[in-house]
């Protein structure tokens, strides 16, 4: 039985993770987080991969305050680089490790969906660290496999899904962006194609480690994604206004365009991918 050590194991896809632990009882699974294995603490890493004999790492866990981020630079640097180069030592040696990274290692600025190949440009502190993460990983690890993904949401934990659900129940009206084009992803799903993702090594014994991209199919914008948001939670009294990425200036930059081809996941491990709409569905029915 392989076994799969879950890192950040109380997030959202962490969450998410552990809701599927029983659909796939052919793995043994370690989920942590801060409590049980501080990532920043290379030896307490390296002896919990050793002596707990993991075969896979997923790491799910990130510094994800984007805009505070800004302030907390070495902070957000020594959770999102720092101690992934600690989980690629070991994993280099012992694991194999899958890590989930974002869309703002992109710029924003394209206007055809991203390719794992496309240049890399971040715009913000988050952006940048997050890249550093896979540089580090990528120079230390050779099986390691990377996801980007982008507007991740859950039933569990905070996020732009039950806040907009909070804010339409509280408040008459709502201005949401509406010239930020990409796709929302649902963790669950995520979880899911990361555990398929193991299970088809295991069956081709194989691992085709590099980067891809996943998200859920179709393209939105923020405005779109609240306005489904509340017609699927049933919520009618709130207007919701479209407005301009000026008119909503934040710390950090975000990409205006991030939407992501994932040509390449599906073909490698022949996933099939939900539509955006039907998965917020099934979060909110959660």
């Amino acid at each position: 039985m392989k076994k799969v050590l879950i890192i950040g194991a109380n997030g959202q896809l962490g969450n998410e993770m552990r809701a599927l632990f029983a659909s796939y009882p052919q793995f043994e699974y370690f989920p942590t987080d801060i409590a049980e294995l501080d990532l920043c603490d290379e030896h307490a890493v390296d002896s919990f991969v050793a002596k707990n004999n993991i075969d896979y790492i997923v790491n799910c866990a990130a510094y994800t305050a984007v805009d505070q981020a800004e302030d907390e630079i070495d902070l957000c640097y020594k959770i999102n680089r720092d101690a992934v180069g600690n989980l690629a030592k070991t994993a280099s040696a012992k694991a194999k490790i899958i890590h989930v990274s974002t869309d703002y290692v992109f710029d924003g600025q394209g206007k055809h969906p991203y390719k794992e190949t496309d240049t890399t440009n971040p715009q913000s502190v988050y952006g940048h660290s997050k890249k550093a993460g896979e540089d580090v990983l990528l120079e230390n690890c050779k099986d390691c496999i990377i996801i980007r993904t982008a507007w991740l949401y859950s039933s569990f934990g905070s996020n732009f899904v039950k806040t907009m659900i909070r804010l339409g129940k509280e408040k008459d009206t709502l201005n949401v962006v509406a010239d930020q084009t990409g796709t929302p992803t649902y963790a669950a799903d995520l979880a899911k194609a990361i555990l398929d993702i193991i299970v088809f090594c295991e069956e081709n014994q194989s691992f085709p480690a590099g980067i891809y991209h996943y998200s859920n199919e179709g393209i939105c914008n923020w405005y779109d994604f609240t306005l489904k948001i509340h017609e699927l939670a049933g919520m009618t009294t709130c207007r919701v206004n479209p407005i301009t990425t000026e008119q909503y200036p934040t710390r950090a930059k975000r990409p205006m365009y991030s939407v992501l081809d994932k040509t390449k996941i599906k073909e490698t491990f022949g996933l099939e991918i939900p539509e955006w709409e039907e998965s917020l569905k099934n979060c909110i029915s959660e």
